[in-house]
């Protein structure tokens, strides 16, 4: 899908880059950066490295505040940026369990009134006791979104969700069944984040779409398009009337996660 090729509001990306400093020696960030033109909010995650280890095209981008959450436990591995052309009234770097591993931002705008967050959520592979926490993870986050929403601050939250929804977000989804990113329980969790009034901005305006955000790098599964949708934007259902536009850029590369992104009138 094309990039926007307008700017009237709010501009959000997100990527999962599978490594920040792979993505950059490859010349994908400056292809990245040709599409997100004049991008608002850019959040990335997966950065498998530090502040200090990042470029400083990267850990300094012109024109950008910019701040990080990496992993306190394993060196190179998960981490999240934010990076935002308007400072936040204030950032926050727990949404109150016990994280580690660097997986979560939230930064609050005051005008307009906005809590934004950046996510990446965990996988869930490997020993139960991951799934188990992949799956307090998510409901500690939605807990910390209510609460904001209760004390009156509209929600956008990005990021790579590693779950698909639906059938439609998947190519194979009979093959997947019961896998970390499509079984019963993290499917059940994305319909209680829609009950509880949060939107998936790319199935609001696309709703019979089949587009992928994620492919398999080792079967090659991107050539063929056999793919997930679990990169996501959502916002709080109040929000969804200054919802402009919702996209894949699946035609950006360097990653085995493209970039997705919203445009919102505020």
């Amino acid at each position: 899908m094309a990039p926007l090729c307008y700017h009237t509001g709010m501009r959000c990306f997100s990527w999962n880059v599978n490594g920040a400093r792979a993505v950059y020696k490859k010349g994908a960030w400056d292809t990245f950066l040709s599409h997100a033109d004049r991008a608002d909010v850019i959040g990335l995650q997966e950065l498998k490295a530090s502040e200090e280890q990042l470029p400083e095209a990267l850990s300094r981008p012109a024109g950008y505040h910019a701040f990080f959450n990496t992993s306190k436990e394993k060196r190179g591995y998960s981490g999240v940026a934010l990076y935002t052309t308007r400072a936040p009234a204030r950032v926050e770097y727990s949404m109150g369990m016990e994280d580690g591993e660097g997986r979560f931002i939230g930064a609050f705008f005051e005008d307009p009134k906005l809590l934004l967050c950046n996510v990446y959520f965990p996988n869930g592979g490997g020993p139960p006791e991951r799934m188990a926490y992949k799956l307090d993870f998510y409901d500690a986050f939605l807990h910390y979104v209510d609460r904001a929403r209760r004390a009156g601050w509209p929600v956008l939250f990005m990021g790579d969700i590693n779950a698909a929804h639906t059938p439609k977000d998947l190519a194979h989804p009979a093959a997947n069944e019961g896998t970390p990113g499509y079984n019963p329980e993290v499917r059940a969790w994305l319909d209680e984040v829609e009950r509880h009034g949060y939107v998936d901005t790319f199935r609001a305006l696309h709703p019979e779409a089949i587009a992928y955000t994620y492919w398999d790098m080792k079967t090659r599964a991107r050539e063929r398009n056999v793919g997930w949708r679990i990169d996501y934007v959502f916002i709080s259902v109040d929000l969804l009337p200054k919802l402009k536009n919702a996209f894949i850029l699946s035609d950006i590369h360097g990653s085995d996660h493209c970039p997705i992104g919203v445009e919102l009138d505020l």
